[in-house]
């Protein structure tokens, strides 16, 4: 197959040329090539996607284009350019409207209304799921035949935002770790491998629907249970309960100060719980979390700038202090 990935040299968009070209596809990568290269292996263009189709690419056909953009203006000159090609748009489970019902699955959830103009990110942030909606309804509108995929928390060896990275490495350092709300609570994420050789499949049959790209649904302790293991050690868990975290100062999910993978309930109990079983019948296949943690860890050790995102050990050790003072 020819295969267009609109992206190709960060995180999911550079797995899914990577998974394609082992297959043996023909691989072109179109970007600005300012956040790095692409495989090798994959022919690219530099294509700032605010400017014109280039020839080359505008003169080119494909069996498929894989877009990971979230600006409206983007996908609708992508889809006008390769109409007959089948489209794996990759979207957003924030494109729901509804983060507090568990188990939710495409159809049965709401989404936000669609936002068709783009909007900068840095003074809205909240605008980022409206517009994959309507980035969403550009690629059914237009193309030939198309996959939306809407990933949750994507983890792994060259996450850029250090979310899930955090873990590994903390629970890696040993002692008295700090963890979020109860080990009940439930949690999923998905290996960008996983997700992006699922990506590749649904262009490979032409999967037509939308589906959520997520991976099991774990009760938190379990899952920094198994990323302990992937990790080689024990944990030694401290779990605070929400109210205490909120008192000190702690943000959910990720920044600088934050605890990553909690979140505040019940308010967010959907947003970490979709269904993956459609996707798992679409040919979705998820490799052990204990295995990504491995993997993770890994790939930090041996990237001296790799994001590692979350609280500082001292703030850390002042929140569990507090705690235990109670």
């Amino acid at each position: 197959m020819q295969i267009l990935v609109l992206g190709g040299s960060v995180f999911l968009s550079r797995a899914v040329a990577e998974d394609a070209l082992r297959r043996g596809h023909t691989v072109t990568c179109a970007s600005r090539g300012s956040t790095g290269s692409v495989p090798d292996g994959a022919r690219f263009v530099r294509w700032d996607r605010g400017d014109p189709v280039p020839d080359e690419l505008a003169s080119s056909s494909y069996d498929a284009v894989v877009d990971v953009a979230r600006l409206p203006s983007w996908v609708r000159a992508g889809v006008a350019a390769w109409p007959d090609a089948h489209w794996v748009f990759v979207s957003t489970v924030n494109v729901y409207a509804d983060d507090t019902t568990p188990g939710g699955r495409p159809g049965t959830l709401p989404l936000r209304d669609p936002q068709p103009d783009d909007v900068d990110l840095a003074t809205d942030p909240e605008a980022y799921g409206p517009m994959k909606v309507a980035c969403e309804q550009v690629v059914r509108g237009g193309a030939a035949s198309w996959t939306v995929v809407r990933p949750g928390l994507i983890v792994g060896p060259g996450d850029p935002t250090g979310r899930f990275t955090y873990w590994p490495v903390r629970l890696a350092d040993g002692g008295e770790a700090l963890a979020g709300g109860r080990p009940e609570d439930l949690m999923q994420v998905i290996d960008v491998r996983d997700l992006a050789a699922w990506v590749v499949t649904c262009a490979e049959s032409r999967t037509d629907g939308d589906f959520d790209g997520v991976g099991e649904v774990h009760p938190l302790g379990d899952l920094l249970a198994e990323v302990a293991r992937g990790v080689g050690v024990a944990p030694e868990l401290t779990w605070v309960p929400q109210e205490v975290l909120v008192e000190q100062g702690v943000e959910p999910w990720m920044g600088p100060e934050a605890l990553p993978l909690w979140l505040p309930r019940p308010e967010y109990d959907g947003l970490g719980t979709h269904d993956p079983a459609p996707s798992l019948a679409a040919g979705l296949v998820l490799r052990p979390v204990a295995e990504t943690a491995r993997d993770t860890l890994a790939w930090q050790r041996a990237t001296p700038d790799a994001a590692v995102s979350g609280m500082s050990r001292e703030k850390e050790a002042a929140v569990l202090a507090a705690w235990h003072r109670r």
